[in-house]
């Protein structure tokens, strides 16, 4: 074969579920932010308030981020100044059993 007519293919990808897991569940603090939501509906400042060392930014982020997962929902009220109420979807409330799983396998290993 004439390696100036060789045309690469696309490299062949297969989705692994533990992958799109880890995709939904984003970045560092969503683990703790879900946390939170488990116990029930919190709104910003009480999830900031709950988990102190993350930033306003950073915890918006994350919210957006499972939001647009469709792991929790966003309902805002029309109060001044505007009250936001976070809750979980019954997809977020599945991830429920998969965190404590890690929590336990954490507390046996590490």
């Amino acid at each position: 074969m004439n390696s100036s007519n060789y045309i690469p293919k696309e490299p062949v990808t297969i989705a692994c579920n533990i992958e799109k897991t880890l995709e939904v569940l984003g970045g560092k603090w969503a683990f703790l932010v879900l946390r939170e939501l488990f116990c029930g509906t919190k709104r910003f400042g009480e999830l900031q308030r709950a988990i102190p060392a993350i930033s306003p930014r950073a915890l918006t982020s994350t919210l957006r981020h499972l939001e647009g997962m469709g792991v929790l929902e966003r309902e805002v009220f029309p109060t001044v100044p505007v009250t936001v109420e976070y809750t979980l979807t019954p997809k977020g409330q599945d991830l429920h059993q998969i965190l404590k799983e890690m929590k336990l396998w954490a507390a046996k290993w590490t």
